[in-house]
């Protein structure tokens, strides 16, 4: 049985981690599941988002399983936490929107996950966690995503006591897009992607491939990168044809050219 369950509807993939038994706690053989996916949807013109779920209802990612990810190979190379890192980074390169839903508790790895994805949607009633800190050890990947996605005093407070934080306050402080209804949740879900299919894909690549390049540029740089990305955006056959739709007040019809 694979760790990693894959499926294509209405120009959406579905990536489900499949160890229920295990919290859907990360092995190997799902990063790597999830690496060669990833490059084939990037890839796959009509796929237009990503959606990223874990099996059953005991959590949405319980984090690695550490015996494999922190085993240390001879000149200490830890080959489970690089192949993690390296997950991360085509996260955040994959001109996909990419939409977590979050059906149970989020703790450790599964945190790095949840913050590599663009939207994410969450049951009001689970939880989010970076317990490392109760091993002697810190989230340290996780670390990266953490700093960019919340408050420094929020981030420390996370990695320090390794506390439990409630969806309602994971929605407060920026961590996750929306808290829903238990009962809600895949009509959320639903309606986001439908909402996010309906955009242009050439238009959302370049945008997304865009404010993550300026967002670490001073303001100035920023700006001026920014346009020069806007006049790519503008010379689109998608451009055209949005500007051209909202002209006669109909629908655009994108073909990500």
């Amino acid at each position: 049985m694979t760790d990693l369950l894959f499926e294509i509807r209405d120009q959406v993939a579905f990536l489900t981690i499949n160890r229920e038994e295990r919290r859907n706690a990360i092995s190997q053989e799902m990063i790597l599941s999830f690496l060669e996916r990833l490059t084939q949807l990037d890839q796959d013109e009509d796929i237009r988002a990503v959606c990223l779920t874990g099996t059953g209802e005991k959590a949405f990612c319980s984090g690695a399983d550490l015996g494999v990810t922190l085993t240390k190979e001879e000149g200490g190379r830890l080959p489970g936490t690089e192949n993690y890192a390296r997950l991360l980074k085509e996260m955040a390169r994959c001109g996909k929107p990419l939409v977590a839903r979050i059906n149970g508790p989020c703790l450790a790895g599964g945190m790095g996950l949840m913050l590599s994805c663009d939207i994410v949607l969450a049951r009001n009633d689970t939880y989010f966690c970076t317990p490392e800190v109760n091993v002697g050890i810190f989230p340290m990947m996780v670390g990266a995503l953490l700093y960019r996605n919340l408050p420094r005093k929020k981030a420390v407070d996370m990695v320090l006591t390794g506390r439990k934080i409630s969806a309602a306050e994971a929605e407060s402080m920026g961590m996750i897009t929306r808290a829903v209804e238990p009962d809600q949740l895949d009509n959320e879900i639903e309606n986001t992607l439908k909402i996010l299919t309906s955009k242009s894909p050439i238009g959302t690549r370049i945008g997304k491939e865009a404010f993550r390049v300026m967002s670490d540029m001073p303001f100035e740089e920023a700006v001026d990168y920014l346009c020069e990305a806007l006049g790519r955006s503008i010379s689109t056959q998608d451009a055209v044809e949005g500007m051209t739709a909202f002209m006669q007040k109909r629908a655009p019809i994108f073909t990500g050219k």
